[in-house]
């Protein structure tokens, strides 16, 4: 039984379709690359995940439960955990704050979050609003890590930042993997980072799952044609 299956999804915005046939699986202990252009509906899928997005048809299964009928609260007491693109930290609440603010009891609390990210437990009560933007990126993981969830999404977690923060945020990503049966479900632009770390990629296109399979299969055609690289 796979912890996430996605089949034959459809998304809308109002009377506007942006996900058409979307398929994928992600099993415990897997990392999985969602890739794909911009505008190609890899947030959108995400969202649906998430039931962040309700207009969705399709099945969408987590645990073997269908999420279809849950709201976003939901899909994350039953272990779905989000670092949304963007960051979206609560500028005004300390780091301490944003981390617990969701946080359920489990294996992740602010000491292990604070081993992933030493530099939190640092700046544990400053303001995020104060942090730059790696921190807040680490403040945002932390703050889905302590959701202690089965499935953590990342959605383009390393977009934007300096390359030694970077480094840092995919260190981090390799160590949940080699330290724990967590899944990873990733949004990210760079191949050769994904290819460190995923076991498997699907790639999307115009709403619609169009490749699968390991990244080092990927040949150069391929990467033209449906990421432009």
């Amino acid at each position: 039984m796979n912890l996430l299956t996605v089949a034959g999804l459809e998304a809308s915005y109002g009377a506007s379709k942006a996900l058409f046939d979307v398929n994928l699986t992600v099993d415990q202990g897997e990392v999985v690359a969602l890739m794909g252009r911009n505008g190609m509906g890899k947030s959108t899928t995400i969202k649906s995940i998430c039931r962040m997005l309700t207009n969705t048809q399709g099945e969408i299964r987590f645990l073997d439960r269908s999420l279809h009928s849950m709201a976003s609260y939901e899909a994350v007491r039953l272990g779905i955990g989000l670092v949304p693109e963007g960051r979206r930290c609560f500028p005004n609440l300390t780091v301490q704050e944003n981390l617990i603010v969701g946080s359920q009891t489990g294996h992740w609390d602010i000491e292990k979050v604070g081993e992933l990210f030493p530099r939190l437990i640092e700046r544990a009560h400053q303001s995020c609003k104060t942090l730059s933007g790696g921190e807040q990126q680490m403040v945002a993981i932390g703050r889905a890590l302590m959701t202690n969830p089965k499935l953590l999404i990342l959605d383009e977690a390393t977009e934007g930042l300096a390359p030694i923060v970077r480094q840092e945020i995919w260190s981090a990503i390799k160590a949940l993997k080699a330290t724990s049966d967590m899944a990873i479900l990733l949004i990210d632009k760079s191949i050769k980072e994904l290819s460190s770390v995923a076991d498997r990629a699907v790639i999307l296109e115009r709403g619609m799952s169009v490749w699968e399979g390991c990244l080092n299969t990927l040949d150069d055609e391929t990467l033209n044609e449906r990421l432009g690289v």
